[in-house]
């Protein structure tokens, strides 16, 4: 699902009616029909709601006056407040307010002294419905229309707001918020969610978030390559769901080799191996420090492992690398996962710096493999492979040079960035986890919970990515990735109605990623 800026808004509204025929007036009055649709779905029966409509002079205000028309149509009988002398409207908005008007009474509110004689009035709403100020705000509110808004927010606990497109105050095009803001219950947008619907702080405001189609022709949007922010959703993910061929044996599913684990750090590169076979990958071997490997091996029996060189700390030693050894592991694999629980001598990151960059198959990077490039950042370069890298903020920052404070204060920018520069794709974790692919197309998840702020869950992810890849290499790896993340913290919703959020651990969502699978189906 594409997510959308406010002038892409509007470029594609005015696409929908200068190419593809659409009149604006059918695209408001689809709109206003679709909030009707969902007020009648969510707050039936409407007979027994007392509705009050706040409408501005622009489109939103348009709109709120089509869902107006419509509730009179249906033979209820809605407030409805004009903040605009009647005079000012124009277009679209302007015929919406003349067949409002045929239909019955309108109060108009032109400036404060109005309002504040109104607003007692409005106290027994049940339902309020937010059409005062839409998605074309970029300035903060003040006077009049701010004490309105501070008005309405008082009713919040009595009265169910719902806002037409987004609350007003609100700007469309950032998380943060730009000055006071209706509180809405719920939000009904259109055609696609705008930033402030997916992104913190704002849709915090927002409340819940419901996409109307309004009759923009689906080419509008798939058609047009500025559009390159995305929602990872159920409805993207039917692929991953795909029945398997009835004569398909373990090679078809590919082959992970992870480079993980040491001494004491033993149940990431089994929780990461676990987690590739949940995916689906076909067989999966753990290359790990000698020492480590009985360990290892007692956590799990369905996947392989190989022993290597260590170093005096219980690490993966650089003569991994010696007599070609690693050059026989590789051979046949289809993915390279490397990093969980790998330890941080100097040497092992040698290890990973030398291994990152010298094979032809899909490398996924995390944790301690990450690491390895601190300082280190022109190492990192895809030169046209399959890399994959997995940083939380404060791996990110490592890499970077940054502070994670500035980091989390730009991660769109940031992994926008990261992943052209290096060429790679880039899994930036924490809250609506980014995945950026090297060509600027960005995945906002929608899946997750802060249950999965635990240790493990990371490495549970990198499996995943890692399994996913091994089966799907005829997709864009970044797209495959954010299958990946969404699945990830679909499962750990799923551990968390069981668990809770406060006990949840990585083993937990590890063992409910086969219901995350089964309910794509």
């Amino acid at each position: 699902m594409k997510i959308l800026t406010a002038e892409q808004m509007q470029r594609i509204d005015r696409i929908s009616t200068e190419r593809y025929g659409v009149p604006s007036l059918t695209l408001m009055e689809n709109a206003g029909r679709g909030i009707v649709e969902f007020l009648e779905s969510r707050f039936a029966p409407l007979a027994g709601q007392r509705i009050t409509i706040l409408c501005g002079r622009g489109n939103n205000g348009g709109d709120g006056m089509v869902v107006a028309r419509l509730l009179r149509d249906r033979g209820l009988t809605p407030r409805v407040l004009l903040f605009s002398a009647p005079e000012k409207l124009k277009g679209d908005a302007l015929v919406n307010w003349e067949r409002l008007f045929a239909s019955g009474a309108i109060e108009i509110v032109p400036d404060d002294v109005a309002w504040k004689r109104l607003a007692p009035e409005i106290h027994n709403s049940t339902l309020l419905i937010d059409a005062l100020l839409g998605t074309g705000l970029t300035k903060p509110l003040e006077g009049f229309l701010l004490d309105v808004v501070r008005d309405v927010n008082g009713l919040a606990a009595r009265t169910r707001i719902v806002a037409v497109d987004l609350p007003s105050g609100i700007s469309a095009d950032q998380g943060d918020l730009i000055g006071e803001c209706v509180r809405a219950h719920v939000s009904v947008t259109f055609t696609a969610p705008k930033l402030a619907h997916v992104f913190p702080p704002a849709c915090e405001c927002v409340g819940e978030w419901v996409v109307k189609p309004i009759g923009t022709p689906a080419e509008a949007l798939s058609s047009d390559p500025d559009l390159k922010l995305n929602l990872a959703t159920r409805e993207d993910l039917a692929w991953l769901a795909a029945p398997r061929a009835r004569d398909a044996h373990k090679g078809r599913f590919g082959h992970v080799l992870i480079l993980a684990g040491s001494i004491g750090k033993t149940g990431a590169a089994a929780m990461a191996a676990s987690a590739a076979l949940r995916a689906g990958a076909g067989l999966v071997t753990i290359a790990t420090a000698r020492s480590a490997l009985p360990i290892i091996a007692s956590l799990g029996m369905e996947y392989m492992t190989e022993p290597l060189p260590e170093t005096d700390s219980g690490s993966v030693s650089l003569r991994a690398l010696d007599y070609g050894r690693f050059d026989e592991l590789v051979n046949g694999k289809n993915v390279l996962a490397v990093g969980p629980g790998l330890g941080s001598a100097p040497e092992t990151f040698e290890l990973v710096r030398a291994v990152a960059g010298k094979y032809e198959l899909p490398v996924v990077i995390d944790a301690d493999g990450l690491n390895a490039f601190a300082g280190r950042i022109d190492s990192i370069r895809a030169s046209g492979r399959v890399r994959v890298l997995t940083p939380h903020p404060g791996e990110m920052a490592r890499l970077t040079g940054q502070t994670v404070a500035g980091i989390q204060a730009s991660r769109l920018a940031t992994v926008r960035h990261f992943a052209a520069s290096r060429g790679a794709t880039v899994v930036l974790k924490g809250h609506k986890t980014l995945t950026a692919a090297p060509e600027g197309d960005v995945w906002v998840n929608s899946t997750g919970n802060p249950g999965m702020a635990s240790g493990g869950t990371g490495d549970v992810l990198t499996g995943l990515i890692a399994g996913l890849l091994a089966q799907h290499n005829s997709r864009p790896p970044a797209e495959v990735a954010a299958a990946a993340v969404y699945l990830h913290g679909l499962a750990g919703d799923i551990a968390a109605e069981e668990a809770g959020e406060t006990s949840l651990i990585a083993g937990d969502v590890l063992d409910a990623i086969p219901a995350a699978f089964r309910s794509l189906i």
